[in-house]
């Protein structure tokens, strides 16, 4: 089977190199794969005009798209590109930056920016201070009216009946397997879900967000913000979701480091403001109420090392819920 897999993307590979000869005119000497992701293939590719990455899109998971969605995320990406943004340059053919090849495979050429990851938990004060301008300065540029509105953001909080059967399924389904070491963890979404003021959310103002503002997301150089990358999932939606999910990456380890979420919102608001006190409660709140349902399953135990890492931080979050608004006072 990995043989296999090993042909296919040699094939990929050589049909994409002929794709960015015939639409760049870029000859590839050398082709280095980056395995992070999921389905996609990525490479860094080295030609005589410099290096670039190469990134295919899987045909499975890009039926999770909308090719309108996607031309519109990477238009805002080239914008905040040339607007000072860290974030890849993007290769555009014809006025277009999504491509297909002649074996049909769908792709991105864009410039490769050097820089590490940091790993969840592991930022320190200066990067999160960084990371928050980044972040403050994304949105202001997304949400300048360049974009336009929308009449509803992407995630509509479903109503509390409606989560706790969810909840309750979800319990019966890990009793059922036999895995009573789940049942406390998602008994905490049961009881987080029921004393959760889902009216808080609307205090929130809606806007064009990343969406996918994780450590795997986000390289840094030293203090610095090298880039913030993968843009694909852009929508209308809640901007706060994107200060809540980063906060959450790198201010959990095996504590939260509420010094860190400051750090980082001291950086965000110079940038954008922030409503009043209490509104990052509010946003790791509602990243909670939108993703743990994502992560906190009857097969949870079987998690890789990315979906764990999730299935953790909703655990966390649905254990101090309560305490968030003490814990956050002031930002």
């Amino acid at each position: 089977m990995k043989s296999n897999a090993l042909a296919t993307e040699e094939m990929i590979l050589a049909d994409l190199t002929e794709a960015v000869a015939q639409f760049f005119g870029l000859t590839i000497s050398k082709a280095t794969p980056i395995n992070r992701g999921w389905l996609n293939l990525k490479w860094k590719i080295s030609t005589e005009d410099g290096s670039f990455l190469l990134k295919q899109y899987n045909k499975d998971r890009f039926a999770l798209y909308h090719s309108a969605d996607l031309a519109l995320a990477f238009s805002q990406q080239a914008r905040l590109h040339a607007a000072g943004l860290p974030c890849p340059k993007l290769l555009a053919h014809a006025g277009q930056f999504l491509l297909e090849s002649a074996g049909k495979e769908r792709f991105l050429v864009m410039e490769f920016c050097p820089g590490t990851l940091v790993p969840p938990g592991k930022a320190n004060a200066a990067q999160m201070y960084e990371l928050g301008r980044a972040t403050g300065t994304m949105h202001r540029l997304l949400n300048d009216g360049t974009a336009g509105t929308q009449k509803s953001p992407q995630f509509t909080p479903p109503r509390r009946e409606e989560r706790l059967a969810h909840w309750h399924s979800v319990y019966d389904q890990a009793k059922a397997a036999g895995k009573p070491q789940l049942l406390d963890k998602i008994e905490w979404q049961i009881r987080a879900t029921e004393r959760m003021d889902l009216e808080r959310f609307t205090a929130l103002p809606c806007g064009w967000a990343h969406r996918d503002l994780w450590a795997d997301n986000i390289l840094f150089r030293a203090e610095r913000v090298a880039a913030i990358l993968d843009f694909d999932r852009l929508k209308y939606d809640y901007p706060a979701l994107d200060v809540a999910r980063a906060v959450l990456s790198y201010a959990l380890d095996e504590q939260f480091d509420p010094a860190l979420a400051s750090a980082f919102m001291a950086g965000y608001k110079e940038e954008r403001p922030a409503s009043a006190d209490g509104w990052l409660a509010t946003a790791l709140s509602l990243l909670w109420y939108m993703e743990s349902t994502w992560w906190i399953t009857a097969r949870m135990d079987e998690h890789s090392v990315p979906p764990a890492r999730f299935a953790k931080e909703m655990i966390w979050l649905a254990e101090h819920g309560e305490s968030l608004a003490e814990m956050l006072e002031g930002l």
